[in-house]
């Protein structure tokens, strides 16, 4: 009568793993929760509640309940007007936590570092977290005028090198959705808002491996990204610098763009990448036609550092000895 009893709401036949951990004394419902957690990471993008009973062979009313308490967490999200869900905000946040004991942050480090010694600037690691990047490594520069992002700090992908290379290396078809259905806002007078636009400054990052925000998140500040790939050729995550417009300039920070390629380059020999899949785009003389496209900006930047106030601060900042 017991066995009947457990068999009532007509649960689907448990994956042989969870009968043996459950006969082991483990949870079935945290069991559960986490086959979930697993299926929605696995979607690039989203996944519904008809998807996850599929995959995951648990009735729908389970998968809501489940749902419900963890989109209460944070650790999914729902998407706004839908009935689909991916990873939530709180989950990156303990993963970019846990990072810091585990490989890739440990990995990642030493090459922020021998970045920021070379360029003199903040360096920066950061991987996609659904429309933004999440910055989970960082270092600071050794000026004394930093700009830095904490790590766990997101940031919208369209207006920061960091996030335009993870964007970029999406399939074209999850780019045109982003641009379809992500609200473009400027932050500044330079902020990309326009799709068309967008779209061929994401296929440009895709085509040269280098991104530029050039004033487009933060007025007064400009940086540098380049994808870092694994073992599989997937972009893994994005490696940056950012400095203030009044140290970097166009021209410098197309220097330490060089620098910063190397950097990526050698990271991603780290996680195992031998460089088949490039196809010439990401190395050392792939040609960076953004550049002269920020070459016209130049001239605007210095009328603005001339119009600021007759303050000493920019000038004492703009006289730091860059490192040797």
């Amino acid at each position: 009568m017991r066995a009947r009893k457990a068999n009532s709401d007509h649960s689907p036949a448990p994956e042989p793993e969870a009968t043996a951990s459950r006969e082991s004394g483990s949870i079935q419902s945290v069991e559960r929760a986490f086959a979930i957690l697993r299926e929605v990471a696995r979607s690039p993008e989203s996944v519904s509640l008809v998807e996850l009973s599929r995959r995951t062979g648990l009735h729908n009313s389970t998968i809501f309940h489940l749902l419900k308490t963890m989109v209460g967490l944070g650790c999914i999200t729902q998407v706004s007007g839908s009935k689909r869900y991916r990873i939530g905000r709180q989950l990156y946040a303990l993963a970019a936590g846990a990072l810091n004991e585990i490989g890739l942050v440990s990995l990642v480090t030493p090459t922020l570092e021998k970045l920021t010694r070379a360029t003199g600037e903040c360096s920066h690691f950061a991987v996609r977290s659904g429309a933004n990047s999440l910055i989970i490594a960082k270092t600071s520069g050794t000026g004394m005028f930093q700009i830095v992002d904490d790590v766990g700090t997101l940031r919208p992908a369209y207006c920061t090198a960091l996030g335009k290379v993870v964007i970029a290396a999406l399939d074209p078809s999850q780019v045109e959705r982003y641009l379809q259905s992500y609200e473009l806002r400027p932050f500044t007078p330079r902020t990309i808002v326009d799709v068309a636009t967008l779209r061929d400054e994401f296929e440009r990052v895709r085509r040269e491996g280098i991104a530029y925000d050039d004033c487009e998140f933060d007025a007064e500040m400009r940086c540098a990204a380049a994808p870092v790939r694994d073992f599989t050729g997937r972009v893994a995550g994005a490696l940056g610098i950012s400095g203030p417009i009044w140290r970097l300039s166009i021209q410098v920070l197309q220097e330490k763009a060089l620098q910063l390629r190397a950097a990526a380059r050698e990271l991603s020999a780290e996680l195992g990448f031998n460089g088949g899949a490039l196809n010439g785009a990401e190395t050392a003389g792939a040609k960076d036609t953004k550049v002269e496209a920020l070459q016209a900006q130049a001239a605007q930047d210095a009328e603005t550092i001339a119009a600021l106030p007759n303050s000493d601060v920019p000038k004492k900042q703009r006289l730091i000895v860059q490192p040797g």
